[in-house]
Formats: structure tokens, C-alpha cells, sequence
């Protein structure tokens, strides 16, 4: 979605990421051996909703204060039910299992977030982590952060990603009658869902005006939303300690945790990724395991699969980078 001497970022150069030439998937590595091509569509429509972001920032000071929360629960509402909790741990990962009434809500609250419907995100994440780091991650961190943080959203996919999501078993997601539905109205349901709605609440509810309305409802909060995210993709790869597996660049990032709704134990996650927690220590900054923790109390979510102590333990002593003693030393 630019040229790749606009967009293209050196390849990671860490001693203590150790980066193979092949993945054990037998994706390639090299992270140069496709010319970018700029989906320019993209690049407009991403530089003008962060113009409008920041635009909404500066109008804070003159919306009502039932604005300003309005938007703050939607983008946790979006961001924790629609996306960490949804799309990531339940549908990307079956993690645990959930009601359809919570299903349902989490789809919804999905189609809020607007980042790609279930069955294409939870496709492009199973890939990421398949072959995280090579030229089939959709997101590849090899290339650079600005690449793993937005800049694959304005290039067309490399063909690895196309070859390899293809090969992945995603009957589990066709067979869910709300992803199907969702996927099927997918834009109306945005349009709805994560414009129209938002925009009018404000409006109707306490007299606000359009401007500040859509602004800060709608765009400051959707641009904040999509960049707690893309965090996870990028900073969450790239900065951290690795104490559970040093091998890889996914590593431990509390702040982008504490943006994402607890998603920023990476180097955890990416070791153990059937972990519903998505963290060793549960509730610590981690919003979404508090939600998931909440809706299993209710009966609403149910058959979490959580990594055993003593596995994490082994795993950590045998494969860490030896941060994790440090930090269990008392």
C-alpha cells in the first residue's frame, strides 16, 4: 500500500535475535525480494483519517466531557472486545470458547474497530505467527518498524502471504455462523457501526455538534485504536526483554501492553500462543484477561486453555534470555 525506497526499512541487526535464512516453515527470509508496490488508494485514506485525528485532538477543549468519554469507551469497546479479546484470542487462536451471545458482541463490537472482518484478520494473524519474521508474514518486523506498524497496509501483499494463507485450515472460522455473517455485511456493518453510530450518539444524546462529533468520536478515536495495534506488530517485536525465548524478535513491552489491552507480553504470546492470557502473571496490565476472566465468572466464556507453571518455568530456563530469573527472584 510506496516505492520501496519509501517504505522499505533495514532488516533487524540484533545479537540477540538470531534470524535464519528459512523459517522452519520454509518461508524465505529475506525481507528485500519483492518490490514494494504503493497501493496509493491506501496511502491517501490513512494520511487523511490521521490529518482528522489530530484534528480532533485539538477540538477537545471544546467538546463536552460526555464526547471525550464517549470516545474513550468505544475505543476500548472496540479495542479489547473487538479486537484482543475477539478476533485475536477466541477467533485467531481459540484460546477458550465463548457463548454466542458474547460472540455476537464481540463481532459487533469487531465491526466497531473496522480492522478487517474476523475471518481475514484472524487469517492474516495465524500466518504471522506460522511464519512470523519471513516474507509470509503479513507484517514482517524484518522489515523495519514502520513497515510492521502500518506501512503493509499501503503496499499489496508479498505473494508468500497470498500462497501461505492460503494453505492455512481456517474451516473452524467458516464454520462459525457469526463470523460468516459478519464477513458478509462486513461494510454496511462499519459504515454503521463505526461512523454513523458514533457520530449520532453525541449529537442526539447531549447536543454535540457534527464537528466535534465526528472528529473525536469517529476519527481521533478509530486512528488511536488502529495505532494501539499496530504497536503490538511493531514495537512489541522490536524493543523488550525475551525471557522465554530469545530466539525470536516478539519480546516483553509492558507500555504497549498497557495501550493494547495486555497485549504486549509478546515474547510470552509468541511462545505460548494457546495461553488465553496471553501473559505469565494474568491480570498484570492486561485489561482483556480481567474481560475474559470476567465472561468465564458469567458462564459466558468457558474451556480457557492456560500454559502450565511449571512448562513456562522449563521453557523460560531453557530458551530465555535470563531476564525471567530476574524477575522471579523474589
Amino acid at each position: 500500500m510506496t516505492s520501496s525506497a519509501t517504505i522499505a526499512m533495514a532488516p533487524l541487526e540484533s545479537s540477540r535475535v538470531r534470524t535464519p535464512k528459512h523459517s522452519p516453515n520454509g518461508a524465505e527470509k529475506h525481507p528485500h525480494d519483492q518490490p514494494l508496490q504503493i497501493v496509493w488508494r491506501n496511502v491517501v485514506f490513512m494520511s487523511l483519517l490521521h490529518i482528522g485525528a489530530v484534528y480532533g485532538l485539538f477540538l477537545l477543549p471544546h467538546a463536552h466531557s460526555y464526547t471525550t468519554m464517549w470516545a474513550i469507551f468505544l475505543h476500548y469497546f472496540s479495542g479489547v472486545l473487538g479486537i484482543t479479546a475477539g478476533a485475536h484470542r477466541l477467533w485467531a487462536h481459540r484460546t477458550y470458547k465463548a457463548r454466542l451471545p458474547l460472540r455476537v458482541v464481540m463481532a459487533v463490537a469487531n465491526s466497531v474497530a473496522f480492522q478487517n472482518h474476523i475471518h481475514e484478520w484472524s487469517r492474516d494473524h495465524r500466518c504471522h505467527h506460522k511464519y512470523s519474521e519471513t516474507n509470509a508474514d503479513p507484517h514482517n518486523a524484518s522489515r523495519g518498524f514502520f513497515f510492521s506498524h502500518c506501512g503493509w497496509l499501503l503496499v499489496r501483499k508479498h505473494p508468500d502471504v497470498i500462497a501461505k494463507g492460503k494453505l492455512l485450515d481456517l474451516s473452524d472460522l467458516t464454520a462459525d455462523p457469526v463470523v460468516r455473517f459478519q464477513k458478509r455485511y462486513y461494510l454496511a456493518s462499519v459504515l454503521l457501526l463505526c461512523f454513523t453510530l458514533p457520530t449520532a450518539v453525541p449529537i442526539l444524546a447531549w447536543r454535540e455538534t457534527l464537528r466535534n462529533a465526528f472528529f473525536i468520536a469517529v476519527l481521533s478515536r478509530y486512528v488511536i485504536t488502529l495505532n494501539a495495534t499496530w504497536l503490538v506488530n511493531s514495537a512489541a517485536h522490536l524493543w523488550g526483554n525475551r525471557p522465554y525465548d530469545r530466539s525470536i524478535h516478539p519480546a516483553e513491552n509492558g507500555l504497549v501492553s498497557s495501550m493494547a489491552g495486555g497485549e504486549g507480553w509478546h515474547n510470552y504470546h509468541h511462545t505460548f500462543p494457546f495461553d488465553y492470557a496471553t501473559g505469565e502473571l494474568g491480570w498484570r496490565i492486561n485489561m482483556t484477561t480481567v474481560f475474559i476472566d470476567v465472561m468465564a465468572w458469567t458462564g459466558l466464556a468457558y474451556d480457557l486453555r492456560r500454559a502450565p507453571p511449571s512448562v513456562v518455568r522449563a521453557r523460560a530456563l531453557r530458551t530465555g534470555d535470563g531476564t525471567w530469573k530476574v524477575e522471579h527472584a523474589y
